[in-house]
């Protein structure tokens, strides 16, 4: 039975806490898709992303408690102080109305206090609202702070950035107070703001030179484990960064020596039997030359003929593993060769390039491979066109000829060692199986693939591609 959150109630508690967290269940796995799209995809933006949350998280905190405790409390007190001292002075003018002594005392809060005081008498309040600016925080904390300290009817007004204004309706007339706002508000408020920016702003910065720091050693393992699978060199690749990647960086310089070492064990395995078996095959058929004319020599040296074609093939795919370096080669100018050389054995081949493009390679393996494929659309075809372009950041080089094709469900298999199909293909003349098997070895080593599809001509299309 499935619970309300699409979990098991039979799963153990922590289970099923893990499955929330990870949001794993029908209800939250919309909502991890979209936090997935959002969050950053390399390591150094997501190692930020981890170091910033928490910074800002603090801030907001901190920024918080600073509002809600020092902002306001700070606030109160200094309203509460205007506010009493106004009340006071209201006391005083109703325990002396003498206008003498009414200015003497306004000299003295306007000296003491900063409050600038006149009395006009039998004036009234004007028909405005109390409170002149609602949003305005500081003129809103005052027109609070009065109601503590007086009953008589009041208004406050911003006069501008620096003043706000008291009217109060005393009883023989009208008090206006002018106030200067630093007195009602901290400065230290926007000091805090600013430092708290300009903290998180240099710490942020330092955590984004260190983290990259930690982060390129990564992207640098990356690139050689790229480039090794592309059959490149790594010559200058060596070990930095933290311990885990310089322990990732020594596996990966191991596994490189032991890949290299068995290519290297495996070609002269494969060369040197090969080479072993041509001596014998050839004794053989001096022999069988010797025995013209008797039964069995003609199945004989055609049996002979398709073993010297099967150790040629072990040679070609030896070779094509070997230790050949991989420079910058034009691909252009290399099947513009093959083209030609097919051309001079009679084959009826449209050339296109767009234009000259260059690709790291190796070139020796990479003419054997294209001979192998338009060899192959020369044999079982009439007309070739061969195209060589750009594609999605790819070299391709596309192969069609008008033969008889290729089914769809036995094309990967044409691709095994030895394989062939009897049926399309001659067996005579289509060679020993290692053809497309060399070619597609080929291609891979150097990180790219091949891939057979169906052509325009109605027979087989054959496209390589390379990375650039």
């Amino acid at each position: 039975m499935i619970g309300l959150w699409g979990l098991d109630p039979a799963q153990p508690v922590l289970g099923r806490i893990r499955r929330i967290l990870r949001l794993d269940h029908p209800l939250l796995r919309p909502f991890a898709r979209a936090i997935k799209m959002v969050l950053p995809k390399s390591l150094l933006g997501r190692s930020l992303l981890i170091i910033v949350i928490p910074l800002i998280l603090l801030q907001v905190i901190t920024a918080t408690i600073f509002f809600d405790r020092h902002w306001d409390t700070m606030s109160r007190r200094l309203n509460a102080a205007v506010g009493s001292e106004i009340g006071m002075v209201l006391d005083f003018m109703a325990a002396y109305p003498d206008p003498e002594e009414r200015e003497w005392m306004f000299a003295l809060a306007y000296g003491r206090q900063q409050l600038a005081m006149r009395f006009e008498p039998e004036a009234d309040l004007p028909g405005t609202s109390p409170l002149a600016q609602d949003d305005d925080f500081v003129a809103r904390t005052l027109y609070s702070s009065l109601a503590e300290h007086t009953d008589l009817p009041y208004q406050v007004d911003v006069i501008d950035d620096k003043t706000l204004e008291i009217r109060i309706a005393a009883p023989d007339g009208l008090l206006t107070v002018e106030v200067p706002r630093k007195r009602l508000f901290s400065v230290t408020t926007y000091i805090f703001i600013g430092w708290m920016t300009v903290s998180s702003v240099i710490l942020f910065a330092v955590a984004t030179v260190f983290m990259r720091n930690q982060v390129r050693p990564i992207g640098r393992l990356a690139s050689a484990a790229d480039a090794l699978g592309k059959g490149r060199d790594v010559p200058n690749f060596r070990s930095e960064g933290a311990l885990e990647v310089r322990r990732a960086a020594l596996a990966f310089t191991r596994m490189r020596d032991r890949i290299n070492r068995q290519i290297a064990q495996r070609t002269e395995m494969l060369a040197g039997v090969s080479h072993d078996l041509r001596t014998p095959l050839t004794r053989m058929r001096l022999q069988l030359a010797l025995m013209e004319g008797e039964e069995g020599t003609v199945e004989l040296t055609e049996d002979i003929a398709e073993m010297e074609r099967m150790v040629e093939g072990y040679l070609a795919f030896a070779r094509g593993e070997g230790t050949e370096e991989t420079v910058a080669t034009c691909i252009t100018d290399l099947v513009d060769e093959v083209v030609g050389r097919m051309r001079r054995n009679g084959a009826r081949i449209d050339l296109h390039t767009e234009q000259p493009l260059t690709v790291p390679l190796k070139p020796n393996a990479m003419e054997r491979c294209l001979a192998n494929i338009i060899g192959n659309a020369h044999r079982f075809g009439q007309h070739i066109a061969v195209r060589v372009g750009v594609r999605d950041g790819h070299v391709e080089v596309v192969v069609d000829d008008d033969g008889p094709g290729i089914p769809p469900e036995r094309r990967e298999d044409v691709f095994r060692a030895f394989f062939r199909i009897e049926s399309s293909r001659n067996p005579r003349t289509g060679g020993t199986g290692l053809g497309l098997t060399i070619a597609r070895d080929v291609v891979r080593a150097m990180g790219g693939d091949i891939f057979l599809e169906n052509s325009p001509f109605g027979g087989l299309r054959a496209r390589i591609r390379l990375p650039m």
